[in-house]
């Protein structure tokens, strides 16, 4: 557990510093979106890219890999919303609710975190699991949060926008240039490929450093009151349930003759373990949904993971 704990300090002392940087005001509140769009356009499209283009095709297109994923995400949500759905929870905030409880931050915390317990290797699964988050997780979280009042065409409505969301957004992009160079055997020449490894070299510490910012400026613009009960729950669903779940599924794939190898699968409960993505509080803030709810979620699973990640990495390792 202690070894496991060197690994991990640095990453979760990396949000902790951008936390209080913003807490305190080192950090001025105007910069962090600029620190933001870095990493999402520039720092991590390139990681990603990189990781991409050096892995086995196979492993990208990994269809059990990415099934067992998405069987588990699809029983989040429906779990999630089942439990949450009721009262001053609608549909809007129930779907925000399950998009938190089921999307770990795989791109700003899971791939530099895993690469640096699990090795290179770890990098096709953590893709595939992206690639089903940001595709349909999240796009059939957007879907049920218009079924509020707005019946079946304005989740359809809410869908569309959900797909051309994913199109604009560089990750998608970046890991399907990846892939391809991966098929095609392609490599950047060589003053281009140094300029993007110098980029992708950036992503994990000021992504982990722009995770602790945004927390806290989503816990400084917040002034409404939420219960403990209405998300400390969820938090925890998602950090002891989301992996446990998968490794149940994963185990039973097994068992099947899918041919899920026990590594992939340690990946994907890994994966599973992280704490909630904190790009779905803007997602929340978008839509219209309880934005403090949804930011005490991310904040709670990231102070949490700190010893229930390392947990977890000491359990299945």
């Amino acid at each position: 557990m202690l070894s496991v704990l060197l690994v991990t300090f640095p990453f979760f002392a990396l949000v902790l510093c951008g936390y209080l940087a913003a807490w305190r005001g080192v950090l001025p509140q105007p910069a962090i979106p600029g620190l933001n769009a870095f990493v999402l356009y520039f720092a991590l499209p390139c990681m990603l890219y990189r990781f991409g283009a050096s892995t086995p095709i196979a492993q990208l297109l990994d269809p059990a890999v990415a099934g067992v994923y998405l069987l588990c995400a699809l029983l989040m949500v429906g779990g999630t919303v089942a439990a949450t759905r009721g009262g001053r929870i609608g549909w809007n905030d129930a779907a925000f609710g399950a998009l938190v409880a089921a999307f770990p931050n795989s791109g700003f915390m899971g791939v530099p975190l895993l690469v640096a317990l699990l090795g290179a290797s770890s990098a096709g699964p953590v893709i595939v699991t992206m690639v089903v988050d940001m595709v349909l997780t999240t796009s059939l979280c957007i879907a049920l949060s218009r079924l509020e009042g707005a019946g079946a065409h304005g989740a359809a409505v809410a869908l569309r926008q959900a797909l051309r969301g994913v199109l604009s957004n560089p990750l998608p992009w970046a890991i399907g240039l990846g892939a391809l160079a991966s098929a095609l055997g392609w490599g950047l020449p060589g003053p281009l490929d140094k300029t993007v490894a110098m980029l992708a070299d950036a992503a994990s510490p000021v992504a982990l450093f722009t995770i602790g910012a945004v927390l806290a400026r989503s816990q400084m613009n917040q002034h409404d009151q939420v219960p403990a009960r209405a998300y400390v729950p969820v938090a925890l669903a998602k950090l002891v349930i989301h992996p446990l779940l998968v490794w149940g599924a994963g185990q039973a794939a097994i068992a099947l003759g899918v041919p899920l190898s026990p590594f992939a699968l340690t990946v994907l409960v890994l994966v599973a373990a992280l704490p909630s993505a904190s790009n779905v509080s803007l997602l929340a803030e978008k839509y219209g949904a309880h934005t403090g709810r949804v930011a005490r979620i991310i904040l709670v699973s990231t102070a949490l993971a700190f010893l229930s990640f390392s947990a977890a990495v000491a359990l299945w390792t």
